[in-house]
């Protein structure tokens, strides 16, 4: 029986020119983030199956890479249950994996502390377009800055990440998952199902408004209740006055003081940013993920579905490991949707350094060749990309490769010179 060379489905295998592009975004993003103060860590790709089902994931929860107990442990004749032979996963993303990180060392680490994470998650979804099995993902977090300067910086990085890669007429949404609560009880609907109610208006942007509205009704909910949430999201402008309304609305059924910051927020990010990104106030926006106690937020990109990045406030997941409570905030690029769109655009990698290459004919003398590794070296050390490779017959195919490879300069090399 032959082997097989396709990868496992939702997973694959990446070619020289997007490697290249996804190491030339990876040193972006240190690069962009490091200047906002956040520090590089990392954290194992398997974590306790405890802690991945937590409650914390949401859906990504059924989508767990589960792992079998090891050696002497595993015995799975004599298994009962799934515990008795699964003691570990695969992270589904990178923030749970972080709160057990900090809890672990905290007495390590700075207050507040900014980190960035950047590595492979596995979930056993359904692979499509732009999503896979095995992906990475790009976060940046602060732990223990329970002011609007958390939000605030994120936003900001963030936002300033995407215009040094190029992209422009991108939207950062924000939303507060206590509005969300807030507009759900002014409405008539009981806590017990507003978890119920959310997952259905996650879906706006999917069904509609008229969608969501017959959802509801056919899911049980009163009729007389939906309409009166529908016309709060109809009612609601997208921007600072949106907040405004929020406020004289639900002032029975949020601390205004949640609005109040928000409003700053939009304040204070809109003073700095710069004219290629809007930002807006969506009532809709929901987060799928179970730990968002909070502000939450995505990017969405014009011509592009879902959004390419996403996060918000998880205020109780330390305490959740600790027993003590520590605002936590993070924001998380989706690194593999931004090298698609990258790739379809014919994005170039811009380079300062100079790619040379000397073609060698086939019978190279021993001295021609030590001559020329002689240059390459000192070239090298002056900063250049530069290889030696052996002439092909098809020198003009050749050529047009290494072009469309960047290299500028092309020299022939034969025995009688150089």
């Amino acid at each position: 029986m032959s082997l097989i060379k396709q990868p496992i489905t939702g997973m694959k295998d990446i070619l020289p020119r997007e490697m290249e592009i996804r190491d030339y975004v990876m040193d972006v993003v240190k690069d962009t983030y490091k200047s906002f103060g956040f520090v590089s860590i990392d954290t194992p790709c398997m974590e306790h199956i405890e802690n991945l089902l937590s409650k914390q994931g949401g859906d990504n929860e059924k989508l767990i890479f589960k792992i079998l107990k090891r050696g002497e442990k595993l015995h799975v004749a004599e298994a009962i249950s799934e515990e008795d032979i699964v003691d570990g996963g695969l992270r589904y993303d990178l923030t749970l994996p972080l709160a057990r990180y900090y809890s672990n060392h905290q007495n390590e680490l700075p207050s507040p502390f900014k980190a960035l994470q950047m590595g492979y998650v596995w979930r056993a979804d359904r692979p499509q377009k732009g999503r896979f099995r095995q992906f990475m993902q790009c976060d940046i977090d602060i732990i223990g800055d329970g002011s609007n300067i958390a939000e605030i910086s994120l936003i900001v990085a963030t936002s300033s990440l995407l215009s040094r890669l190029g992209f422009k007429d991108f939207t950062v949404r924000v939303n507060d998952r206590r509005i969300l609560k807030a507009m759900a009880a002014y409405s008539g609907f009981s806590e017990d199902k507003m978890d119920e109610i959310f997952i259905i208006l996650d879906k706006m942007d999917k069904i509609g408004i008229d969608g969501v509205k017959e959802e509801l009704i056919a899911n049980g909910f009163e009729s007389e209740k939906v309409e009166k949430y529908i016309e709060l999201f109809s009612n609601l402008k997208p921007d600072a006055e949106g907040l405004e309304q929020c406020k004289e609305i639900l002032a029975d059924y949020i601390d205004t003081d949640i609005i109040d910051k928000l409003l700053q927020i939009f304040a204070m990010v809109g003073g700095t940013r710069d004219t290629s990104f809007a930002l807006t106030f969506d009532p809709t926006l929901v987060r799928g993920m179970g730990y968002y106690t909070g502000t939450i937020f995505e990017i969405g990109m014009e011509g592009y579905s879902g959004s390419v990045a996403g996060g918000g406030r998880y205020d109780e997941m330390i305490g959740k490991f600790t027993g003590n409570s520590a605002p936590a905030i993070g924001f998380s690029i989706g690194f593999e949707r931004i090298i698609m769109i990258l790739m379809e655009n014919g994005f170039k990698i811009p380079s300062s350094k100079e790619k040379k290459i000397y073609l060698t004919e086939k019978n190279i003398s021993n001295a021609k060749l030590a001559e020329i590794l002689a240059f390459t070296k000192v070239e090298r050390a002056n900063g250049r990309i530069v290889q030696i490779t052996p002439m092909k017959k098809n020198k003009k195919f050749q050529k047009e490769q290494l072009e469309a490879e960047g290299y500028t300069e092309i020299i022939e090399i034969y025995n009688d010179e150089q």
